[in-house]
């Protein structure tokens, strides 16, 4: 009899053994499995739906980016993709008359721009959706006036259909409005847009609200350690 309990404890304890050791590998296959995925979302449509991957997912390398640009930015330069190159960027939209939520977003852009300016891997491009009005000197002025830092902080002009066209196909900047806007009309945006260093669409942001403000800068940070 005591023979018989012993190997039941036996079988016991051996089977408590196995069901630990099956529930820690599966606990290391789940933290393996999400280590391999990025840390934060890819966007690639308007209605913003987070797609995650890996960084060397094969599924990136059709997935959506924004597109080749060239705008001329405050100092009269030439700003293009290739100036960001293997930079993270905020995008936003505004224009230098604005009196509503431009002001406000402008403040926490400015955050933004002391949090990273040390940092030359980190750039934001404010787009001016009244290119015919804000022209360089505009720019210039404007910046002058608001502590906008030049070669970090680019307010860029250009081609009105050019920028229009990125803002609605590349960041989706105004489709989340939920009105009929028509080639001639842009409503506009509180939305920041974060960047990778790939192109792709890493974050959406209301740039009227310190909290998520904070996320923007916390994400950078993220970015930035990304590999």
């Amino acid at each position: 009899m005591k023979k018989l309990l012993k190997q039941i404890s036996f079988v016991v304890a051996f089977a408590s053994i196995v069901l630990i050791n099956t529930h820690s590998h599966a606990k290391l296959q789940e933290v393996e499995s999400s280590a391999q995925v990025s840390s934060l979302p890819y966007y690639a449509s308007a209605d913003f739906t987070p797609h995650w991957f890996s960084p060397d997912s094969v599924e990136l390398i059709d997935f959506h980016r924004v597109s080749d640009f060239t705008f001329i930015d405050q100092d009269a330069k030439h700003i293009s993709q290739v100036d960001m190159q293997g930079k993270v960027y905020v995008a936003s939209f505004f224009f230098t008359s604005c009196p509503g939520i431009c002001p406000r977003m402008r403040s926490q852009l400015s955050k933004v721009q002391a949090k990273f300016m040390d940092d030359d891997k980190v750039s934001i491009i404010s787009h001016s959706i009244q290119p015919n009005n804000d022209t360089v000197k505009v720019l210039r002025d404007y910046a002058d006036e608001n502590g906008v830092v030049s070669g970090k902080w680019h307010l860029v002009t250009g081609d009105r259909d050019s920028i229009y066209r990125i803002a609605r196909n590349d960041y989706f900047a105004n489709e989340d409005l939920g009105e009929y806007v028509s080639n001639k009309d842009f409503l506009h945006t509180e939305n920041l847009v974060l960047v990778d260093t790939k192109r792709h669409i890493r974050g959406i942001y209301n740039g009227l609200n310190n909290t998520s403000v904070g996320h923007l800068m916390e994400d950078i940070k993220t970015l930035r350690s990304e590999r």
